[in-house]
């Protein structure tokens, strides 16, 4: 048997791979993990965490205004300190990122920090260092980074990851994209005061999410004061002054203070040297793996955004624990990846889990599927002013009325939905949500009072 350096080496910090390397390193195993970056990956560094607490800040402005409605007197209009925010938010990244480290050690995990990449299927070289390591089996958590369009100027564009550093707000900002970062990023500029305008090349943001949901997400982002520009591409970004000038391809023009693409993510493969492996990727450069996260070569395997197989960090935690299952504890495990639960954090939020009303009926057939909803105005927006409303929308299937999906657009639904998607992963019944009984006054209870559509 060939001796190797490590028993298991994992390129990349993330939340798949620190995972795994815990996991590993509980187990006894000769682990080490290379990250060029940060430990914590794209939700702890760049992503879901510093975001979150950007959206939290972009919330408080709003409720210091709405607060009048409940018998508050603001003496002055509230301002806004993005420095310190900005500081606040990046302390708490640097904290988090430690911690992500300091797990690695406590479990014994050698930790490079510098670029690793394929020598062969069983050898990496460490970029910075030049240091050459063998595994038996390595792992590619390496997630994604934001892909920005070929067009002309468009080095002078923003992607998300530098949005969280910016030295100073602009008055004016773009965001290009109808995806859940544009959307979010949007609801975030404006917050804060910028004046923002959205523009997609397609008519609804959030393309795969339900029909319904992606009206009233169009509807939440004019409410919040952002100005949405539709069924339009850029074609090129020039610089004008102090600002920039985008033109888009139906020839109107939109001048700026700051551009931020917001126009997808593609896997980080890009120079890691896999096809010395011989590993198989996809035309977007993700790792084809198969249900157990092995790639086309035996001893490599893949987790998490790599893969572009369902690409949020809860499932990339899932995937690497399956992945130790299977590879030390001859457990051979597939993590599930139907009926899971995700929000997207506009303001208000939103949350899905299971079959959007599309579909459900493409899979099912129309006369198998029954659609109950609501859409009201929440009892706390009746004094505070604010136009928002909550959207619920919950699709059943066959005579016993599995529930299969849920929809909900407004208050608290991205905390909501992850307690209704256990409900769904059971495969409740309409049925149970009736017998349960309602809690009043709060906006949760109408999911289990809800009626047919008409």
């Amino acid at each position: 048997m060939a001796e190797y350096d490590y028993d298991l080496f994992i390129i990349g910090a993330g939340s798949g791979g620190v995972r795994s390397a815990r996991l590993a390193g509980q187990l006894g195993k000769r682990v080490a993990v290379a990250e060029e970056s940060r430990p914590g990956g794209t939700c702890v560094v760049r992503g879901c965490v510093p975001k979150k607490y950007l959206v939290f800040g972009a919330e408080y402005g709003k409720s210091v205004k709405q607060a009048e409605g409940y018998g508050w007197e603001v003496d002055a209009n509230p301002r806004f300190n993005w420095p310190k925010l900005r500081d606040a938010v990046q302390d708490e990244v640097s904290r988090l990122s430690g911690l992500y480290a300091g797990i690695l050690e406590k479990n014994c995990v050698d930790f490079f920090t510098e670029r690793a990449e394929f020598v062969n299927a069983h050898k990496i070289r460490l970029t910075t260092s030049g240091k050459e390591i063998t595994a038996e089996t390595i792992l590619v958590a390496v997630g994604g980074r934001p892909w920005m369009p070929n067009l002309k100027g468009a080095e002078y564009a923003i992607t998300s990851d530098e949005a969280f550093l910016l030295d100073r707000l602009p008055e004016r900002v773009l965001v290009i994209g109808g995806g859940y970062i544009a959307c979010e990023f949007a609801g975030i500029f404006a917050g804060f005061g910028v004046k923002t305008v959205q523009a997609y090349r397609g008519s609804k943001y959030l393309k795969g999410f339900d029909e319904d949901v992606r009206d009233r997400a169009n509807k939440l982002q004019d409410i919040n004061g952002i100005e949405n520009r539709f069924n339009v591409s850029p074609k090129e970004i020039t610089k004008v002054g102090g600002g920039y000038k985008v033109t888009f391809d139906d020839g109107t023009q939109i001048g700026t203070d700051l551009v931020m693409m917001a126009t997808g993510r593609r896997p980080h493969t890009a120079g890691l040297g896999l096809e010395k492996a011989g590993v198989e990727m996809d035309d977007l450069g993700a790792v084809k793996v198969d249900e157990f996260s092995q790639s086309s070569i035996k001893n490599i395997y893949a987790v998490g955004d790599v893969t572009n197989r369902v690409n949020l960090t809860p499932v990339a935690i899932r995937e690497g624990a399956a992945f130790i299952e299977t590879l030390f504890k001859d457990n051979p495990t597939a993590y599930d990846h139907s009926d899971i639960a995700s929000a997207v954090f506009t303001q208000p939020p939103i949350g899905s889990v299971g079959y959007s009303e599309t579909d459900a009926a493409a899979k099912f057939g129309a006369d198998n599927i029954h659609v109950y909803q609501t859409d009201f105005r929440p009892m706390k927006n009746i004094l505070n002013g604010s136009e928002h409303r909550i959207f619920m929308k919950l699709i059943t299937m066959g005579n016993n009325e599995q529930v299969i999906g849920i929809h909900m657009v407004g208050d608290y639904s991205g905390e909501l939905i992850q307690v209704l998607g256990i409900t769904v992963k059971a495969g409740l019944t309409k049925a149970d949500f009736d017998r349960t009984c309602a809690v009043h006054p709060t906006l949760a209870e109408e999911i289990v009072t809800l009626t047919l559509r008409s």
